[in-house]
């Protein structure tokens, strides 16, 4: 083989590898873990606010009195007592039995990316269309990345996917003779932006896409953590045909289990599983027992209005540092739930370019070209909330801003910042800059 690549194998990959990279949040990972950087970078939970004595008194009787069963092969599907209890999680957003929610059309995977990706298996043909929000979860870009499909974002604002946008977007692909399999949407505080879709508009967006012939994959890792009252009825609450619900246990319990699910059509049901055990065999019987029992045994229900007071605390805690110390020209998101805030920044900056400073500076974030399958996206950046103390957030961002009026001051010196500066973002302000707009 000739040539100057350090792999040896290039020419040895199959076609689908040649366009995979690294996500822009795995990249910060060893930055951002170090202690003395300020990490608004990512999503982790926290999972101090657990019971987690009690929780670790469970485990170690998982082992040592159930250890015959729960450290043995199992099912493709997933055990039937987790399926049982996914469904009564579920039930509490309104996906029920009367909207056709069962435990035998429910298939346990490993987390939510595993459902993401066998969603993609069953649907995605090289070169087909998925159409996304713009931005999206950066996850579920490499999952359509790896299918070699092509992702089409569909503008946001305030409220959510446009529903007119989608509509135009459905009939420019068509008209192109492009083949679009489904909408993959987070309706509930969404990721990366924590705009949640309106009640009007969910039914909008449900309606264009049956009249369109697609498919609807919903992606609800954060409906439970809403901190305004309750958020809207999920999608699939409203209609069960043509709608795929992924959802995880990773942000309610415990990411480390990682146990997720799907709530398929039933005649879908059979080639999930069967996809499933192409991958993996069976979900972990520890994982999915660990999962049953604490729904089971723990209260599980007041564990989630702990997290959504602490959550609660640390967004307040970041929209007001916010409030108090980002430049003028600066704008936010207001998220009713979920972990993230997207900001928007002053004309003329570019948060992938300015992030080497920022870590400089001891503060990590994630830069919003991660975000978007086209990599536009370079004046936003997004914010996690969950993790850090509300003393740490202010500090971040203290440290953040600092950055951006450095950032701002050089292209003052070396470059004009443009014609505008904007009015600086408020806690309530509708979705701002021009990647949602």
């Amino acid at each position: 083989m000739t040539g100057t690549t350090l792999d040896d194998y290039t020419d040895r990959y199959a076609r689908r590898v040649r366009g995979m990279t690294a996500s822009e949040i795995r990249a910060l990972f060893a930055v951002a873990s170090r202690p003395e950087v300020v990490s608004l970078a990512g999503g982790a939970p926290y999972i101090a606010a657990l019971p987690l004595d009690a929780v670790g008194e469970m485990l170690g009787r998982l082992g040592s009195e159930h250890g015959v069963t729960t450290l043995q092969y199992g099912i493709g599907q997933g055990t039937l007592e987790l399926r049982e209890r996914i469904c009564e999680v579920m039930s509490l957003s309104g996906i029920d039995a009367a909207c056709g929610a069962s435990p035998e059309d429910v298939v346990v995977t490993v987390g939510g990316q595993q459902a993401l990706d066998l969603v993609a298996r069953l649907f995605l043909d090289p070169g087909d269309v998925v159409l996304a929000e713009g931005p999206t979860y950066v996850g579920a870009l490499g999952v359509f990345q790896a299918a070699q499909a092509q992702v089409v974002h569909v503008p946001m604002d305030a409220d959510g996917l446009i529903p007119e946008a989608l509509e135009t977007a459905i009939a420019d692909l068509a008209r192109a003779g492009r083949r679009v399999k489904f909408l993959y949407t987070i309706p509930t505080y969404q990721n990366p932006t924590g705009v949640t879709l309106s009640e009007e508009r969910r039914e909008r967006v449900l309606d264009i896409c049956e009249r369109a012939g697609l498919l609807v994959v919903e992606d609800d890792p954060y409906g439970q953590l809403g901190f305004e009252g309750e958020a809207p009825a999920p999608l699939r609450a409203r209609r069960r045909d043509g709608v795929f619900y992924l959802s995880t246990f990773s942000k309610t319990f415990a990411p480390g289990l990682r146990v997720g699910w799907i709530l398929a059509p039933h005649a879908v049901r059979d080639k999930l599983v069967i996809a499933s055990e192409a991958q993996i065999l069976c979900p972990s019987g520890y994982a999915q027992a660990a999962v049953a029992t604490y729904l089971s045994t723990m209260p599980w229900r007041q564990q989630l209005k702990v997290y959504r007071e602490v959550y609660r605390e640390r967004r307040d805690a970041l929209l007001d540092a916010m409030a108090d110390l980002m430049p003028e020209g600066t704008s936010w998101t207001r998220p009713a739930g979920g972990l993230f805030v997207w900001a928007t920044l002053p004309e003329g900056l570019d948060s992938k370019a300015m992030m080497p400073r920022a870590v400089a500076a001891r503060v990590a974030y994630v830069p919003g070209t991660g975000f978007y399958a086209d990599g536009t996206g370079t004046g936003t950046m997004r914010l996690n909330f969950s993790f850090p103390p509300p003393e740490r957030i202010r500090e971040g961002i203290r440290r953040l801003s600092g950055v951006m009026e450095q950032e701002i001051a050089m292209r003052r010196v070396f470059g004009a910042v443009g014609g505008t500066t904007g009015r600086r973002g408020q806690a309530g302000s509708d979705v701002p800059g021009p990647d949602l707009a």
